[in-house]
């Protein structure tokens, strides 16, 4: 930017994605009866809401109603596709189910496909061993639809972080590990908007 740009107000395309605050979506993972997801995101928002650093938000596939992929076309998939365009990047609350992430979370991953891409993501995940096994399956599925996932990961097992496994009760530990977390997905999500 030359000077009488400067002296003018005028600003380049980074300059004003430096300046404005990300969307970042927490995508809760799970649509059954009775999980747990939603305490572990509520746990995500308070956290990044203290950084100020960007406009987090819940966002549940539950209320979504999505049909499944080849069903009828419903209008919860163009809801969705659209909540999906408005965020800059995410934060998948992922629990362990037989070694994978949900059928729910997997579905509404396929039913989006722009929406998803030139994004930065993070992982939370949960289960008998932290949930690693299903974080890795979902790292494959981002990498697929153009997600940069970033390396720092916390992981929650069941056996220390849920009271009776039913209410989320987590270890201090892992407040450093998710403000890295956030860190890198603000990062990601900043430079990655430079290219959509």
């Amino acid at each position: 930017m030359g000077f009488l740009d400067k002296l003018f107000g005028k600003t380049t395309k980074e300059e004003q994605i430096m300046t404005e605050k990300l969307n970042i979506g927490i995508i809760l993972g799970s649509t059954r009866q009775g999980r747990l997801s939603p305490q572990v995101g509520e746990w995500v928002k308070s956290i990044a809401d203290k950084r100020g650093d960007a406009n987090y938000e819940i966002v549940d596939i539950a209320d979504f109603k999505l049909p499944f992929l080849g069903e009828a076309d419903a209008p919860g998939i163009a809801t969705w596709n659209e909540k999906l365009a408005s965020l800059d990047g995410f934060v998948f609350i992922v629990q362990e189910y037989n070694h994978s992430i949900t059928g729910a979370l997997k579905n509404a991953l396929d039913l989006a496909r722009e929406a998803w891409n030139n994004k930065a993501a993070g992982i939370v995940s949960y289960g008998s061993t932290g949930g690693a096994r299903a974080a890795e399956h979902l790292r494959g599925i981002l990498g697929e639809l153009m997600i940069a996932d970033v390396r720092t990961h916390p992981t929650l097992s069941l056996f220390t972080d849920f009271e009776n496994g039913a209410t989320f009760k987590p270890q201090d530990l892992h407040l450093d590990n998710m403000n890295l977390m956030l860190d890198q997905v603000i990062s990601w999500s900043t430079a990655l908007k430079t290219i959509r």
